[in-house]
């Protein structure tokens, strides 16, 4: 493909790139619905939806995936969970926590590994979010960090099964881009 076409498929007449996706969710298996729910309040997430209505899973008991979902998910037939939906603010994407009785769940991946290792959120004020949460028991891997000649601060903290979650404080005015 010339990069002519290839471009005119990306990019709309004006230049910008075109709205070929848009966010979904993020989806983080859990081991305890309830301690991870508590966590991720932690973080200002709230519950949007009690459930995961495509699925057949609910927040309140144990159901069984729905044939069709289990078979797209790669999961045996007759898996069972339970699950809710949370969203930070009223943004996307939305969060979604999923709870399987799964005999022999793997750990989740470290910065070191293939494929998605952790996501960002962005904070306004990372120390005091930082501080806040080692009050509340969060672990984190290292406190707030200075990177790039302060053009972010970053710490990483883990929830309650070991998933990483980046926190950066971004300093936009201290970048150079491109004009």
């Amino acid at each position: 493909m010339e990069w002519g076409v290839a471009a005119h498929v990306w990019f709309n007449q004006e230049g910008a790139l075109s709205k070929r996706f848009s966010w979904g969710h993020i989806n983080i298996n859990v081991s305890d619905l309830e301690r991870s729910m508590v966590f991720y309040e932690q973080l200002g997430f709230s519950v949007l939806l009690p459930g995961i209505p495509y699925l057949g899973l609910r927040i309140d008991q144990s159901c069984a995936l729905e044939a069709s979902a289990a078979a797209a998910l790669g999961l045996p037939a007759g898996t069972m969970g339970r699950a809710c939906i949370m969203q930070l603010d009223n943004g996307f994407p939305k969060l979604d926590l999923t709870e399987l009785a799964h005999p022999s769940p793997q750990s989740p991946l470290a910065n070191r590994d293939l494929g998605l290792v952790r996501f960002c959120l962005a904070s306004q004020n990372l120390q005091a979010d930082y501080e806040h949460l080692l009050a509340v028991g969060v672990e984190f891997l290292s406190p707030p960090t200075s990177c790039g000649e302060r053009l972010a601060d970053v710490a990483v903290c883990k929830d309650p099964d070991g998933t990483l979650i980046e926190l950066i404080q971004i300093y936009l005015e201290r970048w150079q881009l491109p004009e």
